[in-house]
């Protein structure tokens, strides 16, 4: 049984104050008793702020990336050790952005990867296909190549330890979503993938969450699908209201 996890990206948006402010709106909406799991990542100046405000919540706090190394002179960057004091227990590595942006390659998010779990972090890792490549019908062969390339070398163990997160890049703050079609047909393909590199009770273990423009208003259609097992939000999850309604519609759905 895998149980649903609801996770928020928030990406560049809210100071530590809107945090503070979103923080307290949440918390007083009630968490307690919510079946599904919860993620917040904010920008690194807020997570101090949030891992305060919602101390003893269920909700867990990750950070958005990190360096492959320890320490050194990276400016602008930030370690899994300075996460994990941060009071970080997971951290997106891969995102869509980050590769489109800043030339993050496969061989970049497995090392990020591994040094995630070596500091006790819980890794995000996110694939997905272009709007270019879907047109192309090369999907497939796009996630193949970036679970394999994040996954390469790592023991069924540690594989037991991650999530992963699919996002077609054409659905990522553009508006358009994934039919809950479209997003099953690839994350059960993705547990294909799982299940030849770490063996088949090692995909059944394993969440793969959809990211993409989810929202209030398809959350339940997405969720419902047999292999999502839950969502990376955006926009979203930038108000605690529309957070708090989608964990409220994955808390009435049974799988």
């Amino acid at each position: 049984m895998r149980n649903l996890l609801i996770a928020g990206n928030w990406k560049m948006n809210h100071t530590a104050a809107a945090t503070e402010t979103f923080c307290r709106e949440l918390r007083a909406r009630g968490l307690e008793g919510k079946r599904p799991d919860i993620l917040l990542c904010p920008p690194f100046t807020s997570i101090g702020t949030m891992v305060s405000l919602l101390k003893g919540s269920p909700v867990h706090v990750g950070g958005q990336n990190l360096h492959q190394q320890d320490k050194g002179a990276f400016t602008g960057e930030i370690s899994a050790a300075m996460l994990r004091e941060a009071g970080c227990s997971h951290v997106l590595i891969g995102h869509s952005e980050r590769r489109q942006y800043f030339h993050e390659d496969d061989a970049g998010v497995n090392a990020k990867t591994r040094k995630a779990l070596e500091n006790g972090l819980t890794p995000v890792i996110c694939i997905g296909e272009t709007r270019e490549e879907r047109e192309k019908g090369v999907t497939n062969a796009v996630i193949k190549t970036q679970l394999s390339g994040a996954l390469a070398g790592f023991a069924v163990g540690e594989i037991r330890k991650m999530l992963i997160a699919y996002e077609p890049v054409w659905a990522i703050g553009t508006g358009l979503t994934a039919t809950p079609e479209q997003a099953q047909e690839v994350h059960r393909y993705i547990r294909k993938l799982l299940s030849e590199i770490a063996g088949a009770e090692t995909a059944q273990l394993l969440r793969i969450l959809y990211g993409g423009s989810a929202k209030p208003d398809n959350a339940a259609e997405l969720l419902s699908e047999a292999d999502i097992d839950g969502l990376l939000i955006g926009g979203a999850s930038l108000k605690a209201e529309d957070f708090f309604r989608i964990i409220e519609i994955a808390d009435t759905i049974n799988k």
